[in-house]
């Protein structure tokens, strides 16, 4: 599956920011930076509790994607998990992210987070 144009636009080299996370080790000082070539998805994010981490994932519908993620806490702790998220547009424009997760290493459980996109 090629991605689209407007969800190559809506993710290629932006920046988001945890608006919602009450499972997760990530926050509001945490910034997610995506690329994104054809149907393939790579990140990276730190701030906050999460010293560095890493995404791979692919497009998997017109609005929706799955990514791995692994990360090194600021405690020491390495983690992994899954995630099955939708992006969307707010009413000011600001593309957003919706995702169900789960941990696949070093911890257990998951929820849902939601992320906005940073200004440039």
């Amino acid at each position: 599956m090629q991605t689209s144009s407007h969800l190559h636009e809506r993710l290629n080299n932006r920046r988001f920011t945890v608006v919602a996370n009450t499972q997760g080790l990530s926050g509001s000082g945490t910034v997610f930076h995506y690329q994104v070539d054809g149907d393939s998805i790579s990140g990276t994010y730190q701030g906050g509790r999460i010293r560095m981490g890493q995404q791979v994932g692919r497009v998997t519908g017109s609005n929706t994607i799955e990514l791995l993620y692994q990360c090194l806490t600021t405690d020491g702790e390495l983690l992994a998990g899954w995630s099955r998220g939708t992006v969307g547009v707010d009413l000011g424009g600001r593309t957003t992210l919706s995702f169900v997760w789960g941990w696949l290493s070093g911890a257990t459980g998951g929820g849902e987070s939601h992320y906005i996109e940073l200004p440039l």
